[in-house]
């Protein structure tokens, strides 16, 4: 495992593996079968409403707690000061830990300043090892630094992958010293990214698959990144990408796919601001 140091010290392993969409029933095993692998990095969210599945993989998994590192992320509706500290202390108990490794702000809606307040005070009283956001575009980023807080963020996870690579978030991230995380760093398939054939020709080079060539080359640009599978075999697959190097003609080759559009939303798009309200809003009401 590789890893990154965040401007607060702490050491983030570069890989990890997320449980986005993973239903509850299948949560636990495929953590279990994550870490077992040899992952480190556990990544969920209040909205994925799976945390207590984790939870159960962390207490079960036999590693010992301060060799993993537990990332969640506090959903909109539980912004605020008071909303977002209670819904931290909520999440520690269905992670069934005494900390939280890495404490994000979900999404760059509603009062993030109150939450990230919130936020800034648990780190001081421990509940947290590092804070930060999601999906915060450039300007929201810089103002989040600037003006909204005393801890600098430590970490901004947003969508990264070849098609849409972000090189100007993560420009303007370093500048702040925080890092990017990417998260569906392949693009859930879309555009037919799986059968690109640029990709799969880097791959035959190396023998390794698309996949595995896109972890690689986020790793290798300093990028945290976040996979998941529900299958064995992939989450093993995943994991093997710390045994090869792409050239830096390969890495130029994957720069000259960048499209510069999402493969998913548009946060600046009111529709997609009401969209997210009433998915979350709606899941919720079934669990």
């Amino acid at each position: 495992m590789e890893y990154v140091k965040l401007n607060n010290g702490v050491q983030m392993p570069v890989l990890g593996f997320g449980v986005y969409q993973i239903p509850k029933e299948q949560t636990k095993e495929a953590v279990l079968n994550a870490i077992k692998t040899g992952y480190r990095l556990i990544d969920t969210a209040q909205s994925y409403f799976n945390e207590e599945q984790v939870g159960d993989a962390i207490k079960e998994c036999g590693v010992p707690r301060e060799q993993l590192f537990i990332t969640s992320k506090v959903w909109i509706d539980n912004y605020g000061y008071e909303n977002c500290k209670k819904s931290v202390l909520e999440s520690l108990k269905k992670l069934k830990t005494d900390y939280i490794d890495l404490m994000l702000l979900h999404q760059p809606f509603g009062d993030y300043y109150g939450a990230y307040r919130a936020l800034e005070d648990l780190y001081k009283e421990g509940k947290i090892r590092a804070i930060g956001v999601s999906n915060f575009y450039p300007d929201r980023l810089a103002d989040i630094c600037l003006f909204g807080r005393e801890i600098i963020p430590t970490i901004n996870q947003i969508e990264v992958n070849p098609i849409n690579q972000r090189h100007f978030d993560q420009e303007i991230a370093s500048k702040y010293g925080v890092h990017i995380e990417a998260w569906a760093p392949f693009g859930e398939g879309r555009d037919n990214m799986f059968n690109n054939p640029t990709l799969a020709e880097i791959g035959k080079k190396y023998n390794k698959s698309v996949a595995q060539v896109i972890l690689r080359w986020l790793i290798q640009r300093k990028v945290v990144v976040v996979c998941k599978s529900t299958h064995l075999d992939r989450i093993q697959q995943n994991f093997q990408v710390f045994d090869f190097e792409l050239s830096s003609e390969d890495m130029e080759t994957i720069k000259n796919l960048d499209k510069q559009n999402s493969l998913f939303f548009d946060h600046q798009d009111p529709k997609m601001v009401e969209w997210f309200d009433s998915m979350v809003y709606a899941r919720r009401k079934n669990q």
